[in-house]
């Protein structure tokens, strides 16, 4: 016990003296910079807010519930039928997110291959934006369709600002940050940055396609694994027979209780080991 006692009051003692001097723990680590809230919904482009998403997850929970229960006539395979649904808008939205975020990416060292083409030949950084957003690609020509009329109203900055608040793409921060800096400076200056961005952007699509390529496999055993039971359990149980008889009583219920808890945690497992870290949005918001 005095050994132990000793041991905790030599860490309290070497805790209390970093945090006296600064040098423990890092305030970075301790208080992360977080998203807005929301974020994610505005990065998925669906043009909803946090309440009426939450709505919609609860409406497809209790459609869920009162389908499998008609069917079934069973509390313990509605009840997991109900919670499992409920992951679903959240797993929809994060892939529409993530699909959104791959293509910007991979649209933008084609946008700015047309920028220095528009550039080269003649045009100012403003009228090569509004080039971009009738000529450019997909995903570039929706994100600057508003480029236009917000540049005549509110000015060429002020207006990249407004898309790059709209898009909440990290990428898409650096460069529109880029672009920013190049249109106070002007001159032959542009063409030089705009061609180095083009470079590193187009290393840095590389490298997320062959990352996201390894994942894949994965990612869909990862959710196959945890969905087929569950569905299993739902066929079976729709007929009389033994397999509905045991799940209708407590050990049944018991079973799977136990069965819910352990797919919820493996699943909490695998998506916490195969999620790839989100970049930071270093440049979200521009200084005053």
């Amino acid at each position: 016990m005095r050994l132990i006692a000793s041991g905790l009051a030599a860490i309290a003692a070497s805790l209390l003296v970093g945090w006296l001097t600064g040098a423990w723990p890092p305030p970075a680590r301790l208080r992360p910079v977080r998203p807005p809230r929301g974020e994610w919904l505005l990065q998925a482009g669906v043009g909803v807010g946090l309440v009426p998403f939450w709505l919609a997850v609860g409406v497809v929970g209790l459609l869920a519930f009162l389908i499998v229960w008609t069917f079934s006539g069973l509390l313990v395979v509605a009840l997991p039928a109900a919670i499992l649904a409920l992951f679903l808008p959240k797993v929809w939205l994060m892939r529409r997110r993530a699909r959104r975020m791959l293509d910007l990416q991979a649209a933008w060292p084609d946008g700015l291959r047309d920028l220095v083409a528009s550039i080269s030949s003649g045009m100012s950084l403003g009228r090569a934006l509004e080039q971009l957003s009738l000529t450019g690609p997909a995903p570039l020509r929706a994100a600057f369709a508003r480029f236009s009329s917000l540049s005549r109203a509110i000015g060429v900055v002020p207006a990249l600002e407004s898309i790059k608040a709209d898009l909440a793409h990290p990428t898409s921060d650096r460069i529109i940050e880029v672009m920013i800096v190049a249109h106070e400076r002007g001159g032959p200056i542009v063409l030089s940055i705009l061609r180095d961005l083009t470079e590193a952007t187009t290393k840095d699509m590389w490298a997320g396609e062959e990352l996201a390529t390894l994942a894949l496999e994965q990612k869909i055993n990862a959710r196959v694994v945890f969905v087929i039971p569950w569905v299993v359990l739902a066929f079976i149980t729709t007929r009389p027979g033994p397999f509905r008889d045991f799940y209708t009583s407590s050990a049944g219920v018991l079973v799977v209780a136990v069965g819910g808890v352990a797919s919820l945690l493996g699943m909490w497992i695998a998506s916490k080991l195969g999620k790839e870290p989100d970049e930071p949005r270093v440049f979200g918001s521009r200084p005053a």
